[in-house]
């Protein structure tokens, strides 16, 4: 049976956000599929790695993130809200995230999950990242609402590339070995359309809605993102002269 992870950041329960969250969830259960939550604000999560969160034994002085997240991997002493949230991510085979575009980027709140759960030595290390990483096998989807309009989210629009924008989180994802599907973008979701815009937004919302549970049903023939195989890089970590270019990200020199 298949498992899938919905990894919600949107502070507010009556949010676009929130009730896409929920139809994720519903399509996933008419499947008959498990659903795990990770609601980050209802969690009150907190997004900050610091040291107070590790015991003296595990805390690296000076204090070094990385070392710290990799000794309390080793002895098994991970934050307890850490260890919750790596649970429901071993479990899944699929994990859906769900939040809108704050300032160019996802919130800082999913920024800082990323922080501290995708923790080294537990889900990453030297050895086990790219092709070789420990989340190989799992898919991800982004499920993303923006305040402009698609027109402007374009590669030539006044608000950037929306899939340049989306693709440090991706490449997150991939560097831990996850597949990761083409996102789903809603534009022009905020609370400033009055009148016949904002009834026009309302239906919209509607049927994107309605429209989810296809999306769900069709999870696995979904378009994925390419990035760059291992054997694409040089021994400097460069991209070989005749490998292919997927994002302006890793290119080569024009």
């Amino acid at each position: 049976m298949t498992t899938t992870l919905i990894v919600l950041a949107h502070p507010s329960p009556t949010s676009f956000n929130h009730s896409w969250a929920q139809a994720t969830e519903h399509a996933c259960r008419s499947l008959n599929q498990t659903v795990l939550w990770s609601d980050l604000n209802s969690l009150d999560f907190d997004p900050v790695e610091k040291a107070s969160h590790y015991s003296k034994t595990d805390l690296v002085e000076p204090y070094d993130v990385l070392k710290t997240q990799e000794s309390a991997s080793n002895s098994g002493a991970l934050p307890r809200d850490i260890i919750d949230e790596l649970v429901k991510l071993q479990q899944a085979d699929r994990v859906v995230f769900h939040f809108p575009i704050w300032w160019f980027a996802p919130p800082a709140i999913l920024k800082g999950w990323c922080e501290r759960v995708l923790a080294n030595g537990e889900l990453h290390d030297t050895d086990n990242r790219f092709d070789t990483g420990k989340c190989s096998g799992k898919s991800a989807l982004l499920c993303v609402t923006t305040g402009s309009k698609a027109t402007e989210s374009t590669f030539n629009g006044k608000e950037g590339d929306i899939q340049m924008l989306l693709w440090p989180f991706a490449y997150t994802l991939r560097y831990l070995g996850f597949s990761v599907l083409k996102p789903k973008i809603i534009h022009g979701v905020h609370g400033y359309h009055k009148g016949q815009a904002k009834s026009a937004l309302d239906k919209r919302l509607r049927e994107e809605l309605s429209a989810h549970t296809d999306t769900i049903t069709r999870f696995d023939n979904l378009p994925k993102l390419s990035f760059n195989a291992d054997e694409d890089f040089d021994d400097q970590g460069q991209l070989r002269p005749f490998a292919p270019s997927h994002s302006f990200f890793v290119r080569h020199q024009p």
